[in-house]
């Protein structure tokens, strides 16, 4: 990805995100041709849409074909009502006692999660029935806990739910879905228990005289690697982004990436705002954590933990810069890091510094998130969701 023409001119505290929407929307077309036309896709917007900016991500992936979206909770779903984002979007954790007035009025899909939501929904959608909002009865979707032993109803509580739910007379069951526990190893054995203990459930429902509507269970790493698991509707969210979730060992990342190609669509950049000539053995930063070891060039960029360099990567991590990797210098600050760029020629004020993303005339291997990662020992979607909202985030087609 070029860096934004826009950005060259930049205004303000000089640290942005590039945002590639014509790369959300190719990795969405993916996805689709991975898992067939036949299967609907909820593209997964939670967090801000893993950083990248719930509302444009939205409607991007809206205009490309996503026929669902997915928020984490109902001040999510709310956010993109009010900025006009149109279409089904499920609440994927449910909802709080005194939230469902606001799901109703919105038009919100909400998770059930515990059996004495289907009351509380039930009352809102009759109110909004007796003001003439709505005529017919307000759908939800299940989720039933298959061994993730987090949110959902467990398969022994179905029966007491299909009770409660024959005197919910405003309701509908327009869904069923549950979630895999395992995130990067779908080989292990509790994959499978989870699969056969999601059947049994749907075979009750089925039993019982209720339809369970659009089944859905595939995270984005279920999407890669169990074909099994897709069922009517596939649920991405690192996906989209660019990303597999797999952070060890490195190899499974690269056969993912054959079996379904992506493109990063952040890059996190800045501009060097400081750049000083220090003596061996110079102190740099918090507690001198780093010690120059010769005569040093030390470049300093606006963004910090605060921001999406993680203090962790304190003189570990690595950015890119005139085409070259520099190394983070002492301790990350909130707002500020130090970089040594004494082997990079020509380096000035104001040049432009890949954190993370695609560089330009880059000498030596991108960095992308992923990479980042992995060097912290956690997943993609950890880090990205940690690009601060003081961050601009600029977006190309």
């Amino acid at each position: 990805m070029a860096i934004a023409k826009k950005t060259i001119q930049f205004v303000g505290r000089p640290v942005w995100a590039e945002i590639s929407l014509s790369a959300l929307a190719a990795n969405l077309r993916a996805i689709r041709k991975h898992i067939g036309a036949q299967r609907k896709v909820l593209a997964v917007v939670k967090a801000n849409a893993y950083g990248h900016g719930a509302v444009t991500v939205a409607k991007t992936l809206r205009k490309a074909g996503a026929d669902w979206l997915g928020v984490t909770c109902a001040a999510e779903g709310i956010e993109l009502r009010e900025s006009g984002v149109t279409g089904p979007i499920l609440i994927l954790s449910g909802f709080w006692p005194g939230e469902e007035r606001s799901i109703v009025e919105h038009r919100l899909t909400p998770g059930i999660t515990r059996i004495e939501q289907l009351r509380l929904l039930d009352r809102a959608a009759a109110r909004a029935r007796g003001k003439g909002h709505r005529a017919a009865a307000f759908p939800f979707h299940l989720k039933i806990d298959t061994g993730m032993t987090r949110l959902g109803i467990p398969f022994e509580e179905i029966d007491r739910f299909a009770a409660e739910l024959a005197n919910c007379q405003h309701l509908r069951q327009a869904g069923a879905f549950t979630h895999f526990a395992a995130s990067e190893d779908f080989s292990v054995e509790q994959t499978a228990q989870q699969e056969q203990l999601f059947t049994r459930a749907l075979a009750r429902l089925r039993e019982l005289g209720i339809d369970p509507g659009v089944v859905h269970a595939s995270n984005s790493a279920a999407i890669v690697l169990r074909p099994s698991a897709w069922y009517d509707m596939v649920r991405p969210g690192a996906l989209l982004y660019g990303y597999h979730q797999f952070y060890e060992p490195a190899s499974r990342e690269e056969e993912a990436r054959r079996t379904l190609p992506l493109e990063p669509a952040l890059s996190l950049r800045a501009r060097i705002i400081s750049l000083k000539e220090v003596p061996a053995g110079q102190g740099i930063g918090y507690n001198s954590r780093f010690v120059t070891q010769r005569p040093s060039r030390i470049a300093v960029i606006p963004a910090g933990y605060a921001d999406c360099i993680v203090r962790t990567l304190s003189n570990r991590g690595r950015v890119l810069v005139g085409g070259r990797c520099a190394p983070i210098a002492g301790t990350v600050s909130m707002d500020l890091t130090m970089l040594d760029v004494t082997d990079i020629p020509k380096v000035q004020v104001g040049d432009v510094v890949t954190i993370f993303g695609a560089s330009p005339d880059c000498k030596c291997q991108p960095i992308y998130a992923n990479d980042v990662a992995r060097m912290l020992g956690t997943v993609t979607s950890d880090l990205l969701c940690s690009v601060g909202r003081r961050v601009p985030r600029l977006y190309q087609q």
